[in-house]
């Protein structure tokens, strides 16, 4: 069913809601995992734009994505880790696209009133853009 599944991931506590969901699905499935934190300060946004250096927040999520598929693989599941740079959204969608995912899973925050009107919310856009099912789970606080 699921072969390959999409999880971004926010260098958060948060992310533990997905990644506790997410563990016993691809252990069910027999399923790899595609970690994807998505870099979207200044820096990473024109990283490519003006050739700089890795942020140290960049540097920092770089190492988190290493120690969390480290972790995974400890557990027994075969883990890629994408460090992307750009808006969240479209970075998505984008390995979406690209890469064989049969699934996203990922959290939600709920609204945030006038930032989600104005610009709708990360998982909004990658739903309505993907040609793939998409797990999304409310953050517990």
């Amino acid at each position: 069913m699921y072969n390959t599944i999409l999880v971004p991931v926010e260098n958060r506590e948060t992310d533990q809601t997905i990644l506790r969901h997410i563990r016993s699905l691809a252990r069910l499935t027999h399923a790899k995992l595609m970690l994807v934190h998505v870099a979207d300060g200044w820096a990473a946004r024109n990283f490519e734009r003006f050739q700089l250096r890795e942020s140290e927040e960049m540097k920092q999520d770089r190492e988190y994505l290493a120690a969390l598929s480290e972790e995974l693989r400890s557990e027994g599941y075969e883990v890629k880790a994408v460090l992307a740079m750009g808006d969240p959204a479209t970075e998505i969608i984008k390995l979406a696209r690209t890469e064989p995912i049969d699934l996203i899973a990922m959290t939600t925050h709920g609204h945030r009133l006038v930032a989600d009107l104005l610009h709708g919310s990360t998982a909004d856009k990658v739903r309505h853009e993907v040609d793939v099912p998409v797990l999304l789970l409310k953050v517990k606080k």
